[in-house]
């Protein structure tokens, strides 16, 4: 039975962005359980987010070729098992063989399907016929879900945690596993235009030549720096800098942050019909400036929290808005453009937490000085803004 309406195809990749919530955050909620009862260090653990970011890094560049054998339907079917399976491969391979590298496998496996959904999911959205003024509503819409889709993992399981224990953490895993395999089903019927091949859309040299897709790539990296430099750290902020205690730190501004993101999506998807994208990105980039400069300078939690809060508004246009603007800009970029500027936005993702870290652990554990990586993120992303409306 083949469903009709493309409102099924954007229920399904809206959901898609929950599934990769699922598997980005899930797990860091476990971090210390299994430090602490499968004695894995925390360089074993650290391996797994960068394996992670790794993993989807490598499916950015190679799933439009993949797409050549597989085709849309079956990317999207085959990122959303992978994810499944991922997770239900966390609760069993830890009781076969050795618990650091069986988690280092299933966070793999879900890995492939995370990084197969980010870039496969949001062209698909683009392609659907849909009037051309409502595509960047759309946009900011279904990548509000990633956002809402974080805030119910850390809820969710933080209160499946306090009632039942973490001791249960397995029948969580299996939980969140149901959601990607219905999911991957429901794709099997799900009407799809394909978005425009490599074959067919601009090449690698073409994009790279162009410089209006080279400042795109910019807005990508820095959008996914300012992210996650602050999602990453925003637990460990709270307890060691601003005093807050553990429990509080952990859910109060990782979902102060993810629910501000999503209304900022929200707002955006409403509006975007009456807001110049660029002039837009313009002032997130200004309020996430203003947003890091209050996280580095101010001891008060109160201020750190609205600065967290504030960091979470500004980033939230800055990936679908840069998907949004390239479309326009480069109606003929295709696939290939969009998982090349998810791969910049992966890139951000992976050197941005990383630059706060060594930054930080260069002055003293200093997170207040590590969060200065976020203010360059967000001046440059300023200027690459500038320079590419004085092009236009």
């Amino acid at each position: 039975m083949k469903l009709k309406s493309y409102n099924h195809t954007i229920t399904a990749c809206t959901l898609g962005y929950v599934v990769q919530a699922i598997v980005n955050n899930f797990i860091t909620l476990l971090f210390v359980y299994f430090a602490n009862n499968y004695s894995i260090t925390l360089s074993q653990i650290a391996t797994l987010s960068a394996f992670n970011f790794f993993i989807q890094l490598c499916m950015d560049m190679a799933a439009p070729y993949m797409t050549k054998v597989l085709g849309c339907r079956g990317m999207a079917i085959l990122a959303h098992f992978m994810a499944s399976i991922g997770l239900i491969l966390m609760t069993i391979l830890p009781e076969h063989i050795k618990p650091s590298i069986a988690f280092l496998i299933s966070s793999c496996t879900y890995a492939v399907g995370g990084g197969v959904i980010e870039v496969m999911v949001s062209p698909m959205v683009e392609s659907c016929p849909t009037p051309e003024n409502k595509k960047a509503s759309i946009m900011s819409m279904l990548h509000s879900f990633y956002s809402w889709g974080q805030l119910g993992v850390i809820i969710l399981s933080s209160l499946f945690f306090l009632f039942f224990g973490i001791g249960n953490w397995k029948v969580m895993a299996y939980l969140w596993a149901i959601i990607p395999l219905v999911n991957g089903f429901y794709f099997m019927f799900v009407p799809i235009v394909p978005p425009i091949s490599p074959e067919k859309g601009m090449s690698l040299k073409e994009l790279f030549s162009s410089s209006s897709f080279r400042l795109f790539m910019v807005f990508m990296i820095c959008a996914g720096m300012c992210e996650l430099s602050m999602a990453q750290w925003a637990s460990a902020y709270a307890e060691k800098t601003l005093g807050l205690p553990k429990a509080i730190g952990d859910l109060a501004l990782p979902c102060f942050f993810a629910l501000l993101m999503g209304v900022s999506r929200v707002v955006n998807s409403r509006y975007s019909e009456k807001l110049s994208g660029k002039k837009y990105m313009l002032l997130c980039g200004g309020l996430c400036f203003i947003a890091y400069t209050l996280v580095a300078i101010s001891p008060n939690p109160v201020v750190g929290m609205i600065g967290c809060g504030l960091c979470g508004f500004s980033v939230g246009i800055m990936w679908p808005g840069t998907y949004s603007i390239a479309s326009k800009a480069l109606p003929q970029g295709g696939l290939l453009m969009f998982s090349l500027l998810a791969l910049g936005g992966d890139i951000g993702c992976s050197f941005g937490p990383a630059m706060v870290g060594y930054i930080s652990n260069t002055f003293n554990n200093n997170l207040h000085i590590g969060m200065i990586t976020g203010i360059a993120a967000s001046l440059i992303l300023i200027i690459a803004v500038l320079k590419s409306i004085k092009e236009e």
